[in-house]
C-alpha cells in the first residue's frame, strides 16, 4: 500500500457583481430562475442543463442525463421575487463550500440585481481565475433574457 501525503492550503474567493435589468422585478425574478434552473449556458455556447428546485432545500445540480449529473446546492433562501440564495460545492468536485445570493431590487420599472459569490476550501487556480468571467456571463444572460421578456 502506498501513501501520499500533500499539504495543502485552505483558500477563499469573494466575488460580488450589480447589473441593472431593464425589465420588472417579476420578470427579472422569472429569468433568474429560467437562466439558473434549465438554460443554462457555458461562454462557448455549449449548453449546460440545470434543475432547479425552486423551494427550501431544493436540489440545484447539472444533469447529464441517464441519471448522471454534478449536485451544484441546495436552495437555502427563496424569497420570491427579491432573494434567491444557494450553498453548496457548486462547480467544485473536492473540499469546498460555497454560497451565492441573487438580491433582486425593483427601481419602478427596472430591477437593480446583486449578485456574490463567496466559498472556502481547497479552491483550484483554474477555478479561481475563471469564476469572476463565468458569473459575469451568466448573470449577463439574465439580464439578456429578462429584457428580451420585458419587450
Amino acid at each position: 500500500m502506498t501513501t501520499e501525503l500533500q499539504e495543502q492550503t485552505i483558500e477563499t474567493v469573494e466575488i460580488k457583481k450589480t447589473i441593472d435589468i431593464a425589465a420588472p422585478i417579476d420578470i427579472a425574478f422569472e429569468a433568474l430562475l429560467e437562466e439558473v434552473g434549465a438554460e443554462a449556458q457555458m461562454m462557448d455556447g455549449t449548453r449546460m442543463p440545470f434543475v432547479l428546485e425552486a423551494w427550501p432545500g431544493g436540489r440545484w445540480f447539472r444533469d447529464l442525463g441517464n441519471n448522471a449529473g454534478h449536485l451544484w446546492g441546495h436552495v437555502q433562501v427563496i424569497k420570491p421575487p427579491v432573494l434567491l440564495e444557494i450553498t453548496g460545492p457548486m462547480m467544485m468536485s473536492y473540499p469546498a463550500v460555497n454560497h451565492i445570493q441573487y438580491r433582486l431590487t425593483a427601481q419602478g420599472d427596472a430591477t437593480r440585481l446583486s449578485f456574490s459569490h463567496r466559498g472556502i476550501g481547497l479552491i483550484l487556480p483554474d477555478h479561481r481565475r475563471g469564476m469572476p468571467e463565468g458569473w459575469t456571463h451568466w448573470i449577463g444572460r439574465i439580464r439578456e433574457r429578462a429584457e428580451q421578456r420585458a419587450k
